[in-house]
């Protein structure tokens, strides 16, 4: 059984791919972490989610997939529609920061 086998998925899967930057394959990521609406991304935090679902498949996913993340999160919390890889080169920047 997939992970978006639920009566909900359908549905759920049409309402994350409205999302800007959210294609098939993130919404079914998004999906198995419990995220079912753009209201459930409001204030989260794109380095948790993309932990827990590295945690939960077992392997490191591309960064990338981080950054789809933080895009569909900024569309939930103020309606940015910046493209995904804005937020590459922010977070390449706060890498090195850190670094």
């Amino acid at each position: 059984m997939s992970r978006t086998e639920t009566a909900e998925a359908p549905d759920a899967i049409d309402r994350l791919t409205a999302i800007p930057n959210v294609g098939p394959a993130t919404a079914e990521d998004l999906l198995a972490l419990g995220i079912t609406s753009v209201g459930d991304l409001e204030g989260r935090d794109p380095e948790d989610l993309f932990e827990a679902l590295c945690s939960q498949d077992g392997r490191r996913h591309d960064p990338c997939t981080r950054d789809v993340f933080a895009a569909a999160i900024a569309y939930a919390d103020d309606g940015d529609e910046r493209p995904w890889w804005h937020h590459t080169r922010q977070r390449k920047d706060d890498d090195v920061d850190d670094g």
